[in-house]
């Protein structure tokens, strides 16, 4: 069966490091004092980034501690999915730090980093983290690894894999890191080169939720999903969200929609509504036949605020359309989709496919 529905998988290995900076609050820029930055650090923690966007204007408006002002703002803006915007304000923050701020430097440059590379603005990826591992004694994997996708998209292999190698040198415990150098690697299709990782990866020891959650999540990239859905029993049993997700995409994959289905409704109960679930609901219902309750799903979603599974919605609201042949509505929201994520090649096609059929 063709499947052009669009799961929640990340790009090209940087949802974990957006994660981190979103999460980050005010760690390594000590405490803030500023009421509307206190109160704009609290809604980042709790995922309410149009809230926090909100709180950090004020703040830099207010002349709160403009580092951490600026800091708080592009992060805000990283959540939303809006990358430019965020760019420039890791860039503001930057302005404000000085000689006496090594770590503040850093740490706003690692984002300024991972916003320029989802905007695929790689020469400036590699500049940035140069600029942070030259005013660093050690280096970090994460700046490694940034500088080594973005030497990969670039297709220079070989600084690529130094840099991959140096990366796991320093975090050769992180399934996080060997798993996203794989998907560069794939996206690359380089999967061969990048099959080594997950097999390194396959080789750490453990007997925990993580372990068996983590050995899933190999399995799942390997396409093997019945061995993951295997490793990945234990942590949904106990509960663990991420595994519950990742087994329903295991479920989905192997046309078990049923499965699917009831697992997405457990985590709804569970934890409560998220775009990605209404994502994976409404991928059910597409291979289901049910299209009107997969646009009521995608609807709900998109009502969220919640950047994580937001383009997926919009792509498979363009998909749900397109099955109940109602191609103009499709073509329109095909050409938003276009407008929106233009470098989207997925997009580009549907675009393309649906103006043969108006």
């Amino acid at each position: 069966m063709e499947k052009r529905i669009r799961n929640f998988m990340r790009c090209a290995g940087c949802a974990a490091l957006m994660l981190l900076a979103v999460c980050a609050g005010g760690c390594a820029m000590g405490e803030a004092t500023g009421e509307n930055t206190v109160a704009g650090l609290a809604a980042l923690e709790e995922g309410s980034y149009s809230e926090a966007l909100e709180l950090f204007e004020e703040a830099v408006s207010a002349g709160e501690q403009q580092v951490l002002a600026y800091r708080g703002l592009g992060l805000a803006y990283m959540g939303l999915g809006e990358y430019e915007n965020a760019a420039e304000a890791f860039e503001e923050a930057l302005s404000n730090t000085d000689s006496r701020m090594p770590s503040n430097t850093e740490d706003i440059r690692l984002y300024l980093a991972t916003a320029q590379y989802r905007l695929e603005n790689y020469e400036d990826v590699i500049s940035t983290c140069t600029d942070i591992l030259d005013a660093s004694e050690s280096g970090n994997s994460d700046t490694y690894f940034l500088r080594g996708a973005s030497y990969l998209a670039e297709g220079d292999t070989d600084e690529a894999a130094a840099d991959f190698d140096a990366a796991v040198t320093l975090s050769s415990e992180d399934y996080d890191l060997y798993l996203n150098i794989y998907e560069c690697y794939s996206n690359a299709n380089l999967s061969a080169i990048g099959v080594s990782y997950l097999q390194a990866a396959q080789n750490l020891k453990g007997d925990d939720t993580d372990y068996y959650y983590n050995q899933g999540r190999i399995y799942y990239y390997l396409e093997n999903y019945e061995e993951a859905q295997k490793m990945l029993i234990t942590p949904v049993e106990a509960k663990y969200e991420p595994a519950m997700y990742l087994i329903g995409k295991a479920y989905l994959a192997m046309d078990d929609y049923t499965h699917a289905l009831d697992i997405y409704q457990q985590i709804q109960e569970e934890f409560g509504e998220s775009a990605q679930c209404y994502n994976g609901l409404a991928m059910c219902a597409i291979q289901m036949g049910d299209y009107d309750t997969a646009l009521s799903y995608i609807s709900l979603g998109l009502s969220l605020d919640d950047a994580s599974g937001r383009q997926e919605l919009y792509f498979n609201e363009i998909v749900a359309y397109e099955r109940k042949l109602d191609f103009v509505t499709a073509a329109e929201k095909a050409e938003a989709y276009v407008e929106n994520y233009p470098t989207d090649e997925a997009g580009q096609r549907e675009w393309a496919f649906l103006q043969t059929r108006e």
